[in-house]
């Protein structure tokens, strides 16, 4: 089997959470790990007064949607992406792709584009 594995990371808003998950599963998109994450890019924080006092706040709350494909093409992936997070204002975030060089699943011991497919298959 040479399915190549590629693993996306999307990072964005944590508002686009629900759509964005709906929109990966409609693509086939069906594993994916979600944390919350802060960072700061282009918007570099905001200043907050809290009791007189000048707070900069440069770290922003986000969402990271990791997940590895091998049978959705990874385009499909981005474009659904970005359509669903794009809002044309600066902190939508960004997408990052991937190679994987394996993957192994643990309970079963298979490896590779078995490793990430669905059992059924």
């Amino acid at each position: 089997m040479d399915r190549k594995i590629t693993k996306i990371d999307i990072v964005t808003r944590p508002s686009k959470l629900e759509e964005l998950k709906e929109a990966l599963n409609a693509i086939g998109v069906m594993g994916m790990t979600v944390s919350q994450v802060f960072g700061c890019g282009l918007q570099k924080g905001y200043v907050e007064v809290y009791r007189g006092q000048k707070y900069n706040i440069n770290l922003l709350p986000g969402i990271k949607v990791e997940t590895v494909v091998c049978e959705v093409p990874v385009e499909k992936v981005i474009e659904t992406a970005e359509r669903v997070c794009k809002t044309g204002k600066v902190g939508d975030g960004k997408i990052f792709v991937y190679t994987v060089e394996d993957a192994v699943r643990i309970r079963t011991g298979d490896r590779g584009p078995l490793a990430i497919m669905d059992e059924k298959e």
